[in-house]
């Protein structure tokens, strides 16, 4: 019942209250990154697979600029994350637009990460798993080893999450959550974006259970 019903009306009046709080906050960081960014905006939208596959646009702030080469190609990412976007990004405030895909009912706050679409057809038949429920803001894999955690170990946690998804769960990894943010606890440095990896990298590797 709760997994069904009551984590999303958990979730729903949750996120309108702290929206309602942090708005102001929200709207700082928006002028802010605005500005950084060099007007390439303050937001990302990405296309992510939610519950059952069902396609949305997940919302981060944007912590890179779009600077470009003499060719008109994108810079590195190293050379185009800002000052302002290392802070943002290594206190995880650039996860907080999708407290708005939560309020839409795309995500929960908690549950396995939203990879990229393009992975759908690599997963096996275990993995694909984690698409029964929601995907979350943070999850039981987040808070075992958050970007240093393997790709095929955050497998087995999303799966775990989805056979365990209680109240009682979801209190204790939005406090472990809470916990490893303000001790920047398992971030890798120069990690880059862990819901990245190359396709072929992808199926070699972590594509192991069949």
């Amino acid at each position: 019942m709760y997994k069904n019903f009551f984590k999303r009306v958990i979730d729903f009046i949750l996120v309108f209250c702290v929206l309602a709080i942090i708005w102001p906050i929200l709207l700082i960081i928006t002028i802010w990154l605005h500005f950084a960014n060099k007007g390439a905006g303050a937001f990302f939208l990405q296309e992510r697979p939610g519950k059952d596959g069902k396609i949305f646009k997940v919302i981060k702030f944007k912590t890179m600029t779009d600077e470009r080469d003499a060719d008109g190609n994108l810079l590195p990412d190293a050379a185009r994350l800002t000052e302002v976007g290392r802070v943002v990004r290594s206190t995880s405030i650039d996860e907080l637009p999708q407290l708005i895909n939560v309020l839409k009912g795309d995500m929960a706050l908690i549950g396995p990460r939203p990879l990229l679409v393009r992975y759908l057809p690599l997963y096996n038949k275990e993995q694909a798993r984690r698409h029964e429920v929601r995907p979350g803001i943070t999850g039981w894999a987040q808070v075992h080893g958050r970007n240093l955690c393997k790709l095929s170990k955050k497998f087995e946690y999303d799966v775990w999450y989805v056979d365990h998804c209680t109240l009682a769960t979801d209190v204790r990894i939005i406090y472990m959550t809470v916990v490893n943010v303000l001790c920047r606890k398992d971030v890798g440095e120069g990690s880059g974006n862990m819901e990245e990896v190359d396709d072929l990298h992808f199926r070699e590797r972590y594509n192991k259970v069949e």
